[in-house]
């Protein structure tokens, strides 16, 4: 269980300090599929990279099952279990897509349990267990192969921040997939993300609504989908998506 207690954060912008995050409370239960949403500028990816370590915040508490980690790193966060997937990928050059799975598993894992993880994203193991992650894949193959390696990191927590941002539509449905697959899977992991995508909001257990670095919202799916269809931050998908072109949504 992750717990935020008063939680806040700010930085120096052009001389003068601006509070991103707002005494924000929270708590994520284990097992659930939380989508964060709302307006762009609110904090989204601010409190996500908090939640990872890769910014640390300036005021308030941060729990993971009960032990402090509130200025924890990303490496030590990694190590107690959270796991961060960028909006961008990383590219590594000479890196191969087994490589990644190996260095995100910890230890040297065969090729048929990388395969394993591979088939999990929907990708054939065989034509890109070999490939390397900085040549030739797509933005939604990898995507895809962040995915697989955050499955092979057996985290207790998933964060991701917007990974619909600039797929296609084949790759947006099979992204929608594996979500499913994770809230329904047999591993038992929460997973956040951040979205404005309508249909991911549709597959959340709880919904969390960041306007101007505060909790607006925060309720069960069924109970806040309802209230923000339609809302600007609340999106389908990308008309350009539909007719088979990319859309950075």
């Amino acid at each position: 269980m992750l717990e935020l207690k008063n939680i806040s954060f700010g930085a120096d912008s052009n001389g003068s300090y601006k509070e991103i995050i707002r005494d924000i409370s929270l708590t994520i239960p284990d097992n659930r599929f939380v989508v964060i949403t709302g307006p762009n500028g609110g904090g989204k990816s601010t409190l996500a990279k908090l939640i990872a370590g890769i910014e640390q915040p300036t005021g308030g508490h941060m729990l993971l099952d009960g032990e402090d980690i509130t200025n924890k790193s990303i490496t030590e966060k990694a190590r107690l279990g959270i796991g961060f997937a960028f909006q961008q990928p990383v590219r590594f050059k000479g890196i191969t897509v087994l490589d990644l799975l190996r260095i995100a598993a910890g230890k040297t894992i065969s090729v048929s349990e990388a395969c394993d993880y591979l088939s999990e994203v929907g990708l054939c193991a065989k034509d890109y267990i070999n490939r390397e992650v900085n040549a030739s894949l797509s933005g939604g193959e990898l995507k895809r192969i962040e995915i697989a390696s955050v499955l092979a990191r057996n985290v207790k927590l998933a964060v991701f921040d917007e990974p619909e941002a600039g797929i296609d539509l084949w790759s947006f449905k099979n992204l929608i997939r594996i979500f499913e697959k994770m809230r329904t899977g047999n591993i038992q992991r929460s997973v956040i993300v951040i979205s404005h995508q309508e249909r991911i909001l549709s597959i959340a257990d709880e919904i969390i609504v960041l306007a101007d670095g505060k909790v607006s919202k925060y309720g069960t799916k069924d109970e806040i989908l309802p209230e923000i269809i339609g809302s600007d931050h609340v999106k389908g998908v990308c008309p350009k998506v539909e007719e088979g072109g990319n859309c950075d949504v």
